[in-house]
């Protein structure tokens, strides 16, 4: 417990204990009761957050505005005792030098009073910069990660770096250390019970803090000071605001041509367009036909996510909303898994025999066709953990030079080194793009360059965003 007393004697913190008639006061205490903060004794006036709460007859505020509480408590000189987070200091150090751009990071970060979210990246260090600031406060901190595999390498990482028992959350196991990590999951179903326990939270990948239903991960922590780290911080449905609020702003961002070159590898990109076979021309034009016949008729225009949403809430009781929209995944698989991209990938696999390639698909359909028709080893959600491990290793020492994935690499796995990667199909959006971009943008020893072919149908909707994306 911490009585935290101004240190001004002006007349304002003289009455915040003993009230301007002379009379003593009760002094305001901050207690942490189940993902809320509450504020017992006589309320100041429009508090961040704090609303009335009759059955307990105290103001109650969500966790996460616990330091804007403090803050505005402090500006006007009140009084009051601190039952929140009374926590352990903690030595840790680390054997990382940070780079420039990583230090400038830190910087920021701290400048922002300790919150806030930094976009780097995919390969740029971002857990060390976590770690960083995990030495730099000397506070418990909880790290939490979207997967297993983020889990396990953050686990190991930490643990080598600092010595010391490092809890676990996820993955069978239910840990808690002064340092621990866990997945998003594990701290959604936690977070009103440990949410006192630590004074700084990283969110890593923290774009999936976005959800709906995570969001109460970080609404139920009191931990002061946050930390995001992300290589695409926006979101397209606009959710990154709602991350703003919950960690804090984008306190620094850092473009893959900022490093490339020096940080990174140097890197060049290659759109390379194909046709449609005219079997598979018609049954595209027929697809999106009924899609965008659909729209016209019912005078719907697209021009946003939230609009795209609106179209598939209709389709729950309009059966023409519904063919539409599986018309329109129809068209998507006759442009995405085109013949002609795999003709093409058979050329560029012939040119790359020497380097290291991973093939990006949209469907784990077209993953197994490639890996049957190339003898390329394929991971996908199918693939079990130990299997998918043992692919990796044997990509990383060099017993594979080729894999062939569909979403499962895209983030939150330690991919081994790779120079070329081939995008056959996607989602179209610039947050998957820059994170496949990321996979072979990794220094080479050679100091050679990294190049990314990007296989695009013409005359379809995959065209239109690949342009726009450009």
């Amino acid at each position: 417990m911490k009585l935290r007393v101004p240190a001004t004697h002006s007349d304002t913190a003289r009455e915040s204990v003993i009230g301007r008639t002379g009379e003593p006061r009760s002094v305001l205490e901050l207690t942490y009761e189940s993902g809320t903060i509450r504020v017992s004794g006589d309320l100041p006036s429009d508090l961040p957050g704090v609303e009335y709460d009759r059955r307990s007859q105290t103001g109650r505020a969500p966790a996460y505005r616990y330091a804007d509480l403090r803050s505005a408590l402090d500006d006007r000189e009140v009084a009051y005792e601190d039952h929140v987070c009374s926590l352990p200091s903690l030595s840790l150090s680390t054997a990382y030098d940070l780079r420039d751009y990583q230090q400038a990071a830190l910087d920021a970060w701290r400048e922002a009073e300790d919150r806030g979210c930094l976009e780097l990246p995919t390969g740029s260090g971002k857990t060390v910069i976590g770690i960083a600031a995990m030495v730099a406060l000397g506070t418990p901190t909880l790290v939490v990660v979207p997967t297993i595999d983020l889990l396990e390498q953050w686990q190991r990482e930490l643990q080598r770096e600092f010595d010391r028992p490092v809890g676990c959350m996820g993955g069978g196991e239910q840990r808690v250390e002064d340092i621990t990590v866990s997945t998003y999951d594990s701290a959604y179903l936690r977070a009103d019970e440990l949410g006192d326990r630590f004074g700084l939270v990283v969110f890593d990948e923290v774009h999936h803090l976005g959800g709906k239903g995570y969001r109460d991960v970080a609404r139920l922590l009191a931990a002061p000071s946050r930390l995001g780290l992300t290589a695409t911080f926006e979101r397209p449905d606009g959710a990154h605001e709602a991350i703003a609020d919950l960690v804090g702003p984008l306190v620094q961002r850092v473009s893959v041509d900022e490093l490339a070159g020096e940080h990174l590898a140097d890197y060049d990109i290659k759109r390379l367009e194909v046709s449609l076979t005219p079997d598979e021309r018609d049954r595209y034009e027929e697809h999106q036909g009924t899609f965008t016949d659909y729209l016209k008729q019912s005078n719907i225009q697209l021009r946003s996510g939230s609009d795209y949403q609106e179209l598939v809430k209709r389709s729950g009781n309009d059966p023409a909303a519904r063919e539409a929209l599986l018309a329109k995944q129809r068209a998507r698989e006759v442009m995405m898994n085109a013949q002609r991209k795999v003709d093409r990938l058979a050329t560029i696999l012939d040119r790359h025999r020497e380097d290291r390639i991973i093939v990006f698909t949209a469907h784990t359909d077209l993953v197994y066709r490639l890996s049957e028709r190339f003898l390329i080893p394929a991971i996908t959600h199918e693939t079990g953990a130990s299997e998918r491990r043992e692919i990796l290793e044997r990509f990383r020492d060099g017993t594979y030079s080729r894999v062939v994935t569909a979403n499962v690499l895209d983030e939150g796995v330690d991919v081994p080194d790779a120079n070329v990667a081939v995008l056959l199909s996607g989602s179209g959006s610039e947050r998957e793009f820059t994170q496949r971009l990321g996979r072979v943008l990794r220094p080479k020893a050679d100091g050679g360059r990294a190049l990314l072919y990007e296989l695009v149908t013409e005359e379809t909707a995959e065209e239109r965003v690949a342009r726009r994306r450009r």
